[in-house]
């Protein structure tokens, strides 16, 4: 019986691309890792360093160099190519930018005959999760941006260290645009099964005043790590991991990653961040969390900025 391989194509060797790649060979996610960038002596260069890695690794992973043709029998394609954020610059401000690197990216992966999923990273996430979509004429639940699943990252490791407890353990969402209009729905926010309002830790219960900083580092938190280091790439790699595992294992893991909104939260036609089922045919649900009516309109003006921006595009 012939065993199908497991093969993942990423677009773009930066920091993000490469991030992604070395945490796919440290955790042996796929069979075949396919690097393509513009550059392909940079993408050659980077396949030889992970090769040279693998006697350390325990993976048996066949990495090179390729094209888009390569793309036609993947699982999962992978896209971290474009323009980098600066320091104090806002991700939408990459936006029509991007917009453009996109439009040289997915027509040869659409022409390849790619019938997998594609994994959006490049910022701003959401509307380049949209655009992708958009120019790829994929259905949408095979078109996933990470969305705010670093965010939620970032959130449970700040609520399991007010608490003092393993950040696996905490149960709560960061929602909405991957951006300044991101928000956390508290009402939603757990430890075990209790409510993050009525956790007892070392620290005492978190009150609103607490809730509003966290909230306020987790937003701020890229841009302190580029001032810091002028890019983020890490944190992103690994969340990139988590969703290509899901994918590829066909876990139906509920992640909070970038979706076409199809009814769901009284919302339509954008690509937003929310808690949804992820599997090997991409997004196969949303998961509908009883928001409170301000944590609606959050989410509601979140959607409305998206929305403006991508129309502003004009793609069509």
């Amino acid at each position: 019986m012939e065993l199908k391989t497991r093969k993942v194509v990423l677009v773009g060797t930066g920091f993000v691309g490469m991030s992604y790649a070395y945490a796919m060979l440290n955790q042996n996610v796929c069979d075949e890792l396919v690097l393509i960038d513009i550059d392909r002596q940079r993408a050659e260069g980077e396949a030889m360093d992970l090769n040279h890695g693998l006697p350390f690794s325990g993976s048996h992973m066949k990495i090179h160099a390729g094209d888009y043709q390569d793309c036609a029998d993947a699982d999962l394609v992978a896209i971290c190519a474009g323009a980098a954020q600066k320091p104090g610059e806002e991700r939408t401000a990459l936006l029509h930018r991007n917009a453009e690197v996109f439009r040289a990216i997915i027509s040869p992966i659409v022409s390849s005959g790619f019938g997998g999923i594609l994994l959006i990273a490049t910022n701003p996430v959401d509307i380049m999760a949209h655009v992708a979509q958009t120019l790829s004429g994929f259905d949408s639940c095979r078109v996933i941006g990470t969305g705010t699943i670093l965010d939620t990252a970032r959130l449970r490791y700040q609520i399991g260290r007010f608490f003092r407890i393993d950040p696996r353990n905490v149960h709560a969402y960061v929602m909405g645009e991957h951006g300044e209009s991101e928000f956390v729905p508290w009402s939603q926010a757990m430890v075990a099964t209790k409510p993050v309002g009525l956790f007892m830790g070392e620290n005492g219960s978190l009150n609103l005043g607490q809730m509003l900083q966290i909230e306020t580092e987790v937003r701020d938190a890229a841009q302190k790590i580029i001032l810091a280091k002028k890019a983020t790439y890490y944190g992103i790699g690994m969340a990139m991991v988590r969703i290509t595992r899901a994918v590829l294992g066909d876990e139906q893991s509920v992640l909070t990653v970038s979706t076409m909104m199809r009814g769901d939260y009284r919302l339509n036609q954008v690509y937003l961040g929310t808690p949804c089922i992820v599997g090997r045919r991409g997004v196969t649900g949303v998961v509908g969390l009883p928001l409170e009516q301000g944590e609606q309109a959050k989410l509601e003006h979140s959607a409305q900025i998206l929305s403006g921006l991508y129309q502003g595009l004009r793609l069509s």
